[in-house]
């Protein structure tokens, strides 16, 4: 590690934590880099001052991935360790109780589409390059990416796309699912900004039990995730926030409210 050199970032400004990999000339995501971007993930998500997350590479490069180079070197008890580190930041990431953005430009390939992956909504600038391509080294993709592109996508295109490792450009990747817009290459901070800084003053209670209900109740069957919707629900009520939600709305209609957070 070497802290005067860091490969990733949490910025913090109106509301907003922007975690920013840094790391030249791909963002490719070494051991050092896997724990600093464990380590912003964990302080986005307890910050009371971050209400929503933007995910940035850069304005010409989102990550390339795993650092191959470092990987390549390692015995396979070493990797058991390694394959842990990695898995571990992206979950971090994907556990953010906040809506969470990727800002992609340039390519994201590897671990940098399982790094967007990780976000709940996806802004791509018209060139990008997006896929997994871990087939084409005898491996598989380790960091989420078999599992969260099967459920954005569905299962037999997330298959198309893994056994062959091709790129997808961003209408493409439009086309499926996995980009939610794409925009200009000098607008994808900015329209990511926007979009997570629609959040900010917002009930943060609920925005956090969304997340939950989604990503927990889509992982199990229909009756599951309806018990943990309701349980989720019914554990709002008695909130600031319920409380000045509904009383708002009744006494002068919808979109009145002034959230705390709480």
């Amino acid at each position: 590690m070497n802290p005067s050199d860091p490969r990733v970032r949490l910025v913090v400004s109106g509301g907003i934590g922007t975690i920013e990999v840094s790391r030249a000339p791909v963002n490719a995501l070494d051991h050092q880099a896997q724990a600093e971007l464990r380590a912003a993930a964990e302080e986005a998500a307890v910050r009371a001052d971050v209400s929503a997350v933007v995910l940035y590479g850069g304005p010409d490069r989102f990550s390339a991935g795993a650092d191959i180079r470092e990987m390549s070197g390692l015995e396979p008890v070493d990797m058991v360790l390694w394959a842990g580190r990695l898995q571990g930041a992206f979950t971090a990431v994907a556990d953010i109780p906040k809506p969470v953005v990727a800002a992609v430009t340039g390519f994201a390939l590897g671990g940098g589409c399982e790094l967007a992956l990780t976000a709940d909504h996806r802004i791509l600038s018209p060139e990008v390059r997006i896929g997994l391509p871990e087939i084409k080294l005898g491996v598989i993709p380790g960091a989420g990416g078999t599992q969260r592109l099967s459920r954005l996508v569905g299962t037999a295109k997330a298959k198309e796309l893994m056994f062959t490792g091709r790129a997808l450009t961003a209408d493409e990747a439009l086309a499926i699912g996995l980009a939610d817009r794409v925009v200009p290459r000098d607008q994808v901070l900015t329209e990511a900004r926007a979009w997570a800084g629609q959040f900010v003053g917002g009930p943060a209670l609920a925005l956090r039990a969304v997340k939950q209900a989604v990503d927990l109740g889509t992982g199990t069957d229909i009756r599951s995730g309806l018990d943990i919707e309701r349980t989720l629900f019914e554990g709002l009520f008695g909130t600031q926030d319920q409380l000045a939600g509904m009383r708002t709305f009744v006494e002068q209609g919808p979109g009145k409210a002034v959230f705390a957070g709480r």
